[in-house]
């Protein structure tokens, strides 16, 4: 978090005491009541401001073989088992069953990276609260939820359950790994660690999942977008990307001194070189994530500490898309349920 800003004179201007540092257990068990008015249902139009607002869908839960049978007049001739027909002689067709629920996987960034923020909340609060409404939301539709809960030093896998109590489970060690930030040296974002974390949610679910990874991305490499891309084939991916306005532009408001964790380090942001050097950065940053999301279809979410999170994920997967508009192609039709 931006700790103290200075104006070009040199007076000290307080820094935002608003900002929310951590978040605790109690607060995202309530965050239950809030984990509604967006969906992560099968066929749910996802609306990705990041991805130059294309709509892309959510293949759902995935199918179970149950039997082959002879070929009746008005079934679906997609599902006809040529093989098998060419084999017995007359058209047979290969019938699945939908799965009841298929797991959802949470991977949840509380790196040290994350312990920044200039408005309402640290990124590694907005990550957790995303984490949250997410789970709740998903065990309300009747699917489970496990999670993968990151920080600099280890790494926590915790299977997919329904209902409340894996919820809880998961949240308990969210709320954990954030309260150890307050004793966390600054580290840049180590992408080994993401890297590590989506290794992890790839070993949990083989295929027809849900991985939602919650992170600003910090050290993300070559090596991130191969797994992102392997776990892509086979499951539905959303990235819900957490950042602060802080990185986006900086203001000009002369000397500032930042930290996050231990680290500190004075900035002169009078320099408008500066200032755009670091703004051409974050959206060459931004374009490489998009690039991303349009090649694999990955719906990329980018939440703000900023603003209520609830309130952005109805924005974002909260609405359905209206195909007849042209443009941005968004909907002001009411929430999905």
């Amino acid at each position: 978090m931006a700790r103290m800003r200075e104006k070009p004179g040199g007076k000290p201007v307080k820094p935002d005491t608003g900002a929310r540092a951590f978040i605790t257990l109690e607060e995202m068990l309530r965050l239950k009541h809030r984990a509604r008015g967006f969906s992560f249902l099968p066929r749910q139009p996802v609306h990705s401001l990041l991805a130059g607002r294309h709509a892309s869908r959510l293949r759902g839960r995935g199918l179970n073989f149950e039997e082959l049978r002879h070929y009746f007049e008005g079934d679906d001739v997609r599902a006809i088992d040529w093989r098998a027909t060419a084999r017995l002689g007359s058209p047979h067709v290969r019938v699945y069953s939908e799965e009841r629920d298929r797991p959802v996987i949470l991977i949840v960034d509380q790196r040290s990276a994350m312990f920044f923020g200039s408005r309402r909340a640290m990124k590694s609060v907005a990550a957790a609260e995303a984490a949250a409404l997410a789970a709740w939301r998903v065990t309300s539709l009747g699917d489970r939820v496990g999670a993968i809960v990151f920080g600099d030093t280890e790494t926590v896998a915790i299977r997919p359950r329904a209902r409340d109590q894996g919820v809880v489970r998961i949240l308990g060690e969210i709320a954990r790994q954030n309260a150890a930030l307050a004793g966390a040296a600054h580290a840049e974002g180590d992408g080994a660690r993401l890297n590590d974390a989506l290794a992890a949610a790839a070993r949990m679910t083989a295929h027809d999942g849900l991985v939602c990874l919650v992170s600003d991305m910090s050290g993300a490499d070559a090596t991130t977008r191969q797994l992102v891309s392997r776990l892509s084939v086979h499951n539905d991916i959303i990235a819900m990307f957490i950042s602060d306005p802080l990185e986006q532009d900086l203001p000009d408001i002369g000397f500032a001194t930042f930290s996050s964790g231990d680290a500190r380090i004075d900035v002169d942001l009078s320099s408008a070189s500066l200032r755009q050097r670091f703004s051409d950065q974050r959206i060459a940053w931004r374009d490489g994530l998009a690039a991303l999301s349009r090649r694999r279809a990955i719906p990329v979410l980018p939440l703000s500490t900023e603003r209520d999170v609830a309130a952005q994920l109805r924005e974002l997967i909260g609405r359905r898309m209206d195909r007849g508009r042209t443009g941005d192609g968004a909907s002001a039709a009411g929430p999905a349920s």
